[in-house]
């Protein structure tokens, strides 16, 4: 079905409001789960070209035609799409029945997905238009142009427009071309926003006139479920308005650039820390509050600024408040939560609205982490913590909630001051609850378990891995009690050394094959939590490493002379207890290769049956073959200095050197003077 853009427009002007209900429901029906371009169509077109070109050398005048006609669709759909635009922005304005208002709406948050549209929407005056219909703001527009006059302007730049459009090819046509791609792309570019927080995507939304259709993932699918519910639980018409109202403003701050500082520069975040704080407790069931919180997570997440003055302004306190609604706290102790074994799961949409609160929190906590806070700011990251602690034990309706649940409780815990995550410890423990030292260990071994899945999960493996990774870390550098559960957890006392550490699927083996990874974080991530858990003891950790998985860390921070960590780069102080070895590692330990950490095979001795000659002979060919590997830079003998790190053989043979004549000259000296 062929909509009508134009006609609608047209029926705006004309003020015929039936019509325009008609056709913008036309319009929402046959584009609602589409995009206006289509990359892989536009990339497959490319492709086909390109070995036209190839084949042929030249380019058929048809295919020209074709590539002119192609285009000038395209540039007048966009037209078409942006006047629309306009003219609903201005059209929302006026005094137009509710059901109206919320389609109209609809047609905006369509168009508001292409970046090539917002370029003439992103006007003050449309962003305070929506932001007024969304609830977030009482200002009104400034623009007194009278309606008559601004639609008619619209229409006559239509015509005036179709009048002088050039026959533009493919912006990805050959420069020999007869019209010249750049007017084109010029006159594409003063309507869009050249700026991307996406990179790439500028240039595929420049693409050809197919639209496809969005897959649902299983997000739009639960937000689907959410706006079903709204509509069968009777929700008011103004409370859709302002939904549909927020989708748009999300679409616009997400696709521009310049939306989000008109955002910031208009102080529309004031409003929606407002409507926060109004709606605390969320106990209305409708999917309001949650684009709400949407919009704010964007914001916060793109413009630093807004997030440092939600913070400012008291954000913590309102979102920590507003997960105490979510998840229906009840305070057992001033940091301690009642955790009821029998309640039931955490509904599908209280964990939307958790994630999207745990999300703002980040943003807005983030700058925190190495700092030390006031005492009435520490007092608030405490009680913040218990209620993560809650999220954290608690279950949503699926596993992938719970999962997801937990992803951004911990990306929230890692971000908050380390001294203020104590809390997780000080519930007192019960009958049944994991112990050391008498301390209560629920919660670090839910962080535990759910470390293991994510080294089972094997996607985005460092996006994944990162925080909980840092967070153990730093949790056992803080607290010994910690430190002992988790080391007999994922380091038990050696027995089997017949197999390297890296090998098998047990945690241990898993951490310690991160430990080589091509990526460098991840990598030192892991290699950090272990060496933590062997209290920074160089000897202990290559002993459960092996030499060859921790000369990595070994060599950044400067041990591979051996030394402990606590002459570097450490200010931990552990406890003196001694690692005991097992009666089985003792067995073997005289047979263990360091490198490897495993027992290794007994090999024949390769020089068993040579004269002492034959072995001097063999020794001199292996020095000249060294020899010329390092004068032909294949390899470079390396050695380490007095600081443990690796430097060339050859600095270290001028350091001595240079030390043996200084020592030599303190002995002239010394002489002279006696």
């Amino acid at each position: 079905m062929v909509v009508d853009v134009e006609g609608i427009i047209r029926c705006i002007r004309r003020g015929d409001v039936n019509v325009v209900h008609t056709q913008l429901q036309e319009f929402n029906t046959e584009y609602a789960q589409c995009f206006f371009f289509d990359a892989e169509e536009r990339d497959r077109r490319k492709q086909r070209k390109l070995e036209e070109f190839r084949k042929n050398k030249v380019r058929e005048s048809t295919d020209s035609d074709s590539d002119c006609n192609e285009n000038d669709q395209e540039d007048r759909g966009l037209l078409l799409r942006q006047s629309l635009a306009v003219v609903l922005a201005r059209f929302i304005r006026t005094d137009i029945p509710s059901h109206l208002l919320r389609i109209a709406l609809r047609t905006l948050k369509i168009l508001s997905r292409d970046k090539r549209v917002l370029g003439p929407l992103v006007t003050d005056d449309a962003l305070l238009t929506l932001a007024k219909v969304a609830g977030l703001s009482t200002r009104e527009p400034n623009d007194f142009e009278p309606d008559s006059d601004f639609y008619d302007n619209v229409i006559s730049s239509l015509a005036q427009e179709v009048k002088t459009a050039p026959c533009c090819g493919d912006d990805d046509d050959e420069p020999n071309q007869e019209c010249s791609a750049f007017e084109c792309d010029t006159r594409r570019d003063l309507c869009s926003d050249p700026d991307s927080i996406r990179p790439g995507v500028n240039q595929a939304h420049r693409g050809s006139i197919h639209h496809k259709e969005l897959a649902q993932g299983r997000k739009d699918r639960r937000e689907s479920k959410i706006e079903d519910d709204d509509e069968e639980d009777g929700v008011s018409g103004e409370e859709m308005q302002r939904k549909e109202a927020l989708k748009v403003l999300c679409n616009m701050v997400y696709n521009s650039t310049w939306a989000q500082e008109r955002f910031s520069a208009l102080r529309l975040i004031c409003g929606l820390r407002e409507r926060l704080s109004s709606t605390v407790t969320f106990s209305a069931p409708s999917s309001v509050q949650f684009y709400e919180l949407r919009l704010t997570f964007l914001v916060t997440a793109l413009r630093p600024e807004l997030s440092a003055q939600l913070q400012q302004e008291g954000g913590v306190s309102i979102l920590s408040a507003a997960l105490e609604g979510c998840l229906q706290v009840q305070w057992k102790e001033q940091y301690e939560c009642t955790l009821d074994p029998a309640a039931p799961p955490i509904s599908l949409e209280a964990a939307q609205r958790i994630i999207e609160i745990l999300k703002i929190l980040f943003n807005v906590t983030h700058r925190s982490h190495r700092q030390s806070p006031a005492e009435a700011d520490a007092a608030l990251y405490r009680h913040l913590v218990a209620i993560l602690r809650l999220c954290m034990m608690r279950k949503c309706m699926t596993p992938e909630d719970t999962d997801e649940l937990q992803g951004h409780t911990v990306n929230l815990l890692s971000a908050l001051p380390l001294q203020c995550l104590d809390v997780l410890l000080l519930v007192p423990p019960e009958p049944d609850s994991e112990q050391c030292h008498g301390v209560n260990m629920d919660c670090v071994q839910t962080l535990l378990l759910f470390m293991e899945r994510r080294l089972e999960a094997g996607d985005k493996i460092k996006e994944k891995l990162t925080p909980i990774l840092n967070l153990l870390t730093e949790s056992c550098r803080a607290h010994k009690e910690t430190r002992h559960y988790i080391r007999k957890y994922v380091l038990p006392p050696l027995r089997d050394v017949s197999q390297r550490p890296e090998d098998g699927c047990t945690v241990k083996s898993r951490l310690i094959r991160l430990m080589t990874h091509l990526d460098t974080d991840l990598k030192h991530c892991a290699a950090d939590l272990i060496f933590v858990l062997c209290k920074e003891n160089v000897r202990r950790f290559v002993k459960y490493t092996g030499y060859g998985n921790a000369a990595g860390l070994l060599a950044t921070r400067g041990l591979l002379g051996g030394m402990t960590s606590r002459t570097s780069c450490s200010e931990t102080l552990y406890s003196s207890d001694s690692d005991s070895d097992t009666e089985e590692y003792r067995r073997v330990k005289d047979r263990v290769n360091p490198v490897t950490g495993r027992v290794e095979a007994e090999l024949p001795d390769p020089m068993e049956g040579m004269t002492e000659e034959e072995k001097e002979e063999e020794a001199k060919r292996l020095i000249r073959i060294f020899n010329k590997l390092s004068r032909d830079n294949i390899i470079q003998p390396m050695g380490v200095d007095a600081d443990g790190k690796l430097v060339p053989m050859a600095g270290l043979r001028e350091d001595s050197l240079t030390e043996e004549s200084a020592s030599d000259n303190d002995a002239d000296e010394v002489e002279k003077n006696h």
